[in-house]
């Protein structure tokens, strides 16, 4: 079947989007094969518009059968990166060809010395396109993505807070501040205090159309300080939840603070009927910690890179 490539045009397509990453999620069994869709509002709410602000229109490109309907989405995360988000029934290496040339021509960036340099994220079933990818001179790069989910028929531990914290949902707008700063603290240990930005880019996050606040759970010390978050996502059409993001404030952590409030983020999902609950890591640390939480099974999700 022929597809017609155009730009993202307006937010009628982010919406158009977001069905379409339903529809591929649920194709690939609830693997994340290409992104699901809490990724895809937290992508557009907070990584782009409160970090790299790119243009929709530019940075965004949709493939479309004679219907209408949607095949396959290019997109960025940071710069430098791609993301191939291809419905199952139309996956082909002709099309990963197809748009890995457009993503080669429009997100690749220039090196110091002048070379391209551009990241392709692929999972490690997709055998297709890892195969293209090694014949357009990718090489299989380090730090992969362990993406963890676990059943929600599992037991969930009973972990309690630690004496003196209270584990909440975060409060009016009036917490931004206090959880922008723990977040800059979890994130950022070694920055400068300098270099804090502020909490406005808090409200960019609330206006994902999956944020919920009783998900959004804060622990808060004796002294009313937040001292960790823990953010859960929910979409109740594919009865999944993800945890985006995890964190402690430095002087808090090894009390078990991430722990007790990702116990409790299950409990709220399953009580809202969620299946399957998803968390992303990177670290051993983190893995360990989600492991000890049920979440043993994982996919990898590997960058692959090209300079040229």
């Amino acid at each position: 079947m022929k597809l017609t490539l155009r730009k993202y045009q307006t937010e009628n397509d982010y919406w158009k989007i977001r069905q379409f990453l339903r529809e591929v999620f649920l194709a690939n069994n609830r693997r994340e094969v290409s992104w699901p869709l809490y990724r895809w509002d937290y992508w557009r709410w907070h990584v782009n518009e409160n970090i790299f602000k790119f243009d929709l229109s530019a940075a965004i490109f949709l493939w479309e059968t004679p219907e209408g309907r949607l095949a396959a989405v290019l997109n960025p995360d940071g710069a430098g990166e791609a993301f191939l988000q291809v419905h199952p029934a139309f996956h082909s290496p002709e099309l990963d060809v197809e748009m890995l040339s457009a993503a080669e021509t429009q997100f690749a960036t220039t090196q110091a010395g002048g070379s391209q340099r551009l990241v392709v994220w692929a999972h490690g079933s997709d055998w297709v396109r890892q195969d293209v990818l090694k014949r357009r001179g990718y090489s299989k790069g380090s730090h992969p993505e362990y993406q963890r989910r676990r059943c929600m028929d599992l037991p969930i531990p009973k972990v309690p807070a630690p004496e003196g914290y209270t584990l909440r949902a975060l409060g009016e707008v009036d917490e931004h501040p206090a959880r922008s700063w723990v977040s800059w603290k979890a994130f950022h240990p070694d920055e400068p205090d300098e270099k804090y930005e502020g909490w406005d880019w808090y409200a960019n996050v609330q206006r994902a159309p999956l944020y919920r606040r009783d998900l959004d759970l804060v622990a808060v010390a004796p002294n009313g300080e937040h001292a960790a978050f823990a953010t859960l996502w929910f979409d109740d059409v594919t009865r999944t939840a993800a945890f985006e993001p995890v964190g402690t404030h430095p002087a808090h952590q090894r009390k078990g603070l991430g722990k007790a409030l990702m116990a409790e983020g299950l409990r709220r999902a399953r009580d809202l009927g969620a299946t399957l609950c998803a968390v992303g890591s990177y670290s051993e640390a983190a893995g360990a910690l989600y492991a000890s939480l049920g979440f043993s099974e994982y996919d990898l999700s590997e960058p692959w890179v090209k300079e040229w």
